[in-house]
């Protein structure tokens, strides 16, 4: 389930099953996107069959269908963390996989985006901040107890866990390859440094 835009004023869009959520929850989807495997016939009959948007391909998620067909300043994903370890890193992986859709996923604990070429956020001093590489990166910041300047950072060797906010966070990065994780108190400051920055990613070729 997508929430677009800012929280508490945004249309949802559902990621196939994530539609049954959503009615559960007393939303009424905009759009319910994906290749429909997951949306069950009671909860079809329920929508207006003009949000319905089938995607029959088989060789993306359905949190990607949904990502790649929506336009926000932010997307703020519910429901993506999930019991299933598979399915949390096939979402990173779409995180990765479209740098220019700025997206939050949150989870009961903690969310996650992919850190934008710069990035200016108002964090509580004394929490923790974790940057997860997936793939070589390097960048540099201020505000942070342990600074990333001159490291390389890599799933294989160096990672950015369990850092702590020590001041106003800034951060900037050299590539569309830092995951960001911090505490879910942390959701609106994110989105709203995400939604007012204009540092984008470009959207990946082919």
């Amino acid at each position: 389930m997508l929430a677009i835009g800012a929280l508490g004023q945004a249309p949802v869009v559902a990621a196939d099953g994530g539609a049954g959520l959503a009615i559960a929850a007393g939303l009424a989807p905009a759009a319910v996107i994906g290749d429909f495997d997951s949306l069950s016939d009671a909860d079809r009959a329920r929508l207006d069959p003009s949000v319905l948007h089938r995607v029959a391909e088989q060789e993306t998620t359905d949190f990607d269908k949904a990502l790649r067909a929506v336009r926000a300043p932010v997307v703020v994903g519910v429901g993506f963390h999930g019991a299933r370890l598979d399915h949390q890193l096939a979402a990173m992986t779409v995180l990765a996989r479209h740098p220019d859709r700025p997206c939050i996923l949150v989870g009961p604990e903690d969310i996650v985006c992919l850190c934008p070429p710069r990035l200016r956020l108002q964090a509580e001093v004394g929490s923790w901040l974790s940057l997860y590489p997936l793939g070589p990166v390097s960048g540099c910041s201020d505000g942070l107890e342990w600074p990333i300047d001159g490291l390389e950072l890599t799933p294989a060797d160096r990672v950015g866990t369990s850092n702590r906010v020590s001041g106003p966070v800034q951060l900037e990065m050299g590539a569309p390859l830092m995951l960001l994780i911090l505490p879910r108190p942390a959701l609106r400051p994110l989105l709203e440094a995400l939604s007012r920055s204009d540092a984008r990613w470009p959207a990946r070729a082919g």
